[in-house]
């Protein structure tokens, strides 16, 4: 770790918890955010912040004048330009030497599965299930721990999906991919602004603590957030035995 490396991360690496080692495995980690609006947005600033080595954006989307309300990556210069390269900019005007790979594209389950086995963690910032459930699939086929979140108007909700412990459930275990859930957007439905901040926070920390060791994950918990009362409720989950993903990888079908 070089000279500037030391005083850029000094207030990391001050914890006892993280230290230099902690540090320095975040410089080495590869994660891979899915969806660079939202959500994305805080998770890829602060994944920048803290020296996350190499970050991949995968989005299809362009920056939009009504994005900027909430999805804090982007500016009112870049309106048109592929969301995952401004959030490349935004990140490179604070860190300039973290390796920022931007994918404008919509990745397939083929894609995904190239994707997810060359990163260390998996930030599913998505805004419908097919994607989040296509991620959660690769994730579980490499065994890749996955930090999810997800808000609408008011209601938030984080959890992390860690199957390299058995015990753990992966997102299909809440949310079976056979089950109907109404798919609701931004566009009809609104945000309130700063609670895709609060879970895209949250969701940064979930996977720095997971990239450098630190601390216990959200694996088995389910946290919901209602920010018309700012009130957290969390349930825990266990993974289920007959989770059409996960189980059948345990029985290695």
């Amino acid at each position: 770790m070089s000279d500037e490396q030391l005083l850029r991360y000094s207030r990391h690496i001050l914890l006892d918890e993280l230290g230099v080692e902690g540090q320095q495995r975040l410089l080495e980690a590869h994660a891979l955010v899915i969806g660079a609006g939202g959500l994305g947005s805080p998770v890829a600033l602060y994944l920048g912040t803290a020296g996350v080595g190499t970050i991949t954006l995968v989005d299809h989307d362009t920056v939009d004048l009504t994005n900027l309300q909430r999805q804090i990556a982007h500016n009112l210069a870049r309106v048109g330009q592929p969301k995952v390269g401004s959030a490349a900019q935004a990140i490179a005007a604070i860190n300039p030497e973290v390796r920022v790979v931007g994918l404008q594209e919509r990745a397939d389950a083929q894609r995904l599965d190239a994707l997810v086995a060359a990163a260390d963690v998996v930030l599913d910032c998505s805004d419908n299930f097919s994607t989040r459930h296509a991620v959660n699939a690769a994730c579980v086929a490499h065994r890749k721990p996955l930090v999810s979140g997800a808000a609408i108007g008011f209601d938030g909700q984080i959890s992390v999906y860690d199957t390299r412990s058995e015990t753990k459930p992966c997102y299909a275990c809440i949310f079976p991919p056979e089950a109907t859930f109404e798919e609701v957007r931004c566009a009809t439905m609104g945000v309130f602004a700063p609670l895709v901040g609060i879970i895209g926070t949250m969701q940064a920390a979930e996977a720095l603590k997971l990239l450098a060791g630190v601390g216990s994950s959200l694996a088995g918990r389910l946290q919901m957030l209602d920010a018309r009362s700012m009130e957290w409720n969390e349930i825990r989950v266990a993974r289920a035995p007959a989770c059409p993903v996960c189980a059948a990888l345990r029985q290695g079908t």
